[in-house]
């Protein structure tokens, strides 16, 4: 297909594509090989300088070089990031360039990897004194501190050597498998072959027919292959826990709640908190919507169906631009003009393509670049908040640039915060410029729908991980068993408003988080919760709300949940946060009632 989208009067319009010419002109261009060529010295030569002596220095000497660790760091980003975002755009044209330069930069962190690792085995008085004599070591401090953090979880240098190296070979390959094998799909519908964006937005078609026929297709095609996404799933989950075996890890989301920097208690609280909304959310609102429609029980294809009396309208691209960037700057004016970088500057690309990844994605790169976004736009009112949640991501990691490549990173349970936040100013500006109830009501049904996607869904997706994590710890699983697995807890999720039909059996199949970053999912309920907790505070009028807000998102990896959320007054670890975020879904449900 072309790289136009359809609108309602048939005109064309160019969706822009964006330019990665902030790296390098293109996979050829002979700045690129010398970068890889340059990577390779200094990598070389910082492992001959400074193995087996990092114990050794003294505080400035350490800063130092951390800093030549950096300068490798941020290299590595840049030849990495422009190699992935090649890749996304077309996987089918670009898997052997992207395959090629990530074995080139595993070989580059395999020489330097002794560093982190010498600088866990250092004690913990050591550091501290060193810290104490050097100024510029206190710069690094956030960083030293997240590092330690997985020194319990530490193995010898020769084991995480052979891990780093053969993860190339081993997970990373799966999940490269999994990722073509799935832009490689083709869905049958009216007679035309679909890739796996156009498909599913057929599923929001204002046509119960065209919803039937695209969710059966999604069932057939998934189910014709899915031994594939079986096996897949299962060598993954084994590799998952022969890591977290090794390291020491006490259940299979553990590592990531590590990597999150948050107690596996805070994250328990929330999957528990949501889980016993279910009946006052989810349950509830199907119900609702079911007698909208005029049914006893909603068909899955019509989970996400369009309500009665919404206009079926193609959203142009540069009114979505202008509907995001307006809600932004009644915020803000400088959150309105970091966004509107992207734009200008061909930081997005937006059109489906075949074999171009789907979902969306917002990249951060590296701090000497910028992020990039990636969109699968087809002009619904869900992709405009797709556009206002991933251009928060952008905006948040523009902010937190200035902590340099080793902090700039933020925990995904953060990360979500500005996406989030970005997407409730967009919907409340949406919903105060309609003047119509009944429009009104459709729009507070679709946020409705919406959180519901965020939290419950990616609740249940997370119960999902852990059950087959913790089945596969007994053995492989068949498809029956994922497939019983995966109904069992959108049951239970989606209550018995939802009739599920035998094919959705096979739906768990095609979510790729399950597959690129295990337990991930619950940062999405997490961001949801925090930020309707964080957008109280600023209708409530707290003093400086801007000025806080700015400061979390520079803040960047230097700060934890804890430190970040303290000036709004705001508390992960106590049970009622999430109660107060679960109960701004349970209050629009109640207005729609």
């Amino acid at each position: 297909m072309n790289n136009k989208a359809e609108t309602t009067d048939s005109e064309k319009i160019e969706l822009p594509s964006w330019d990665l010419t902030d790296f390098y002109k293109s996979k050829d261009d002979e700045e690129l090989q010398k970068d890889i060529d340059i990577l390779s010295q200094l990598s070389e030569h910082f492992e001959k300088y400074f193995k087996d002596k990092i114990a050794s220095l003294d505080g400035d000497q350490l800063a130092k070089t951390i800093n030549k660790y950096e300068e490798i760091e941020e290299l590595i980003g840049k030849i990495g990031s422009f190699s992935f975002l090649t890749y996304v755009t077309d996987m089918p044209a670009n898997g052997e360039f992207f395959q090629n330069i990530t074995e080139k930069l595993n070989d580059v962190s395999s020489k330097i990897l002794f560093f982190t690792l010498e600088l866990n085995n250092i004690s913990d008085s050591d550091i501290a004194e060193k810290k104490l004599s050097s100024k510029d070591l206190q710069k690094f401090a956030p960083w030293l501190r997240d590092i330690r953090s997985f020194r319990p979880y530490q193995l010898s240098t020769e084991l995480e050597k052979i891990l780093l190296e053969k993860s190339i070979s081993g997970s990373s390959a799966w999940v490269r498998l999994f990722d073509e094998s799935l832009a490689d799909l083709r869905f049958t519908f009216q007679n035309e072959e679909l890739n796996c964006a156009e498909i599913f937005n057929k599923m929001s078609s204002h046509n119960a027919e065209e919803r039937k026929e695209a969710a059966k297709s999604i069932g057939k095609t998934l189910g014709k292959n899915i031994k594939l996404f079986t096996f897949i799933t299962n060598i993954l989950a084994k590799d998952k826990s022969i890591n977290d075996s090794w390291r020491g890890f006490n259940s299979p989301i553990s590592s990531r709640n590590l990597s999150n920097f948050i107690e596996d208690e805070v994250v328990d609280s929330l999957i528990s908190s949501v889980k016993e909304s279910y009946e006052d959310t989810s349950h509830r609102y199907y119900k609702i919507k079911a007698k909208w429609l005029g049914k006893e029980q909603l068909e899955y294809w019509d989970r996400n169906a369009p309500l009665p009396d919404e206009p079926d309208e193609y959203i142009e691209w540069d009114e979505a631009v202008n509907m995001v960037l307006k809600a932004y700057g009644s915020f803000s004016p400088k959150l309105a003009e970091l966004g509107a970088n992207f734009f200008a500057n061909n930081w997005i690309d937006v059109a489906p393509r075949d074999g171009k990844d789907s979902g969306a994605f917002a990249h951060p790169t590296i701090p000497s670049v910028h992020p990039y976004l990636m969109l699968n736009y087809q002009g619904k009112i869900r992709d405009v908040m797709t556009l206002a949640h991933e251009l928060g991501h952008g905006v948040h990691q523009l902010l937190s640039s200035k902590k340099g490549v080793l902090m700039a990173d933020t925990p995904l349970t953060l990360a979500e915060t500005a996406s989030v936040f970005g997407e409730q100013l967009t919907f409340r500006e949406y919903l105060n410029n309609e003047t119509d109830n009944k429009k009104k009501k459709i729009i507070i049904a679709n946020k409705v729908e919406d959180m519901l996607n965020t939290v419950v869904r990616q609740v249940a997706f997370c119960e999902f991980e852990r059950l087959i994590h913790n089945e596969r710890l007994k053995g492989e699983l068949s498809t029956e068993q994922i497939s019983e697995i995966w109904m069992r807890v959108q049951k239970e999720s989606l209550g018995e408003a939802i009739k599920f039909e035998d094919e959705y059996k096979y739906y768990w199949s095609y979510i790729p988080h399950f597959v690129h970053s295990p337990f991930y999912v619950y940062s999405y309920a997490f961001g949801d919760c925090l930020v309707n907790a964080l957008y109280a505070r600023y209708t409530e009028g707290m003093d400086n709300f801007e000025e806080e807000y700015f400061k979390m998102l520079e803040a960047g990896g230097t700060l934890h949940h804890k430190e970040l959320l303290a000036p709004f007054d705001l508390d992960a670890s106590k049970a009622d946060f999430w109660k107060k975020g679960l109960g701004v879904i349970s209050g629009f449900i109640d207005e729609l009632e």
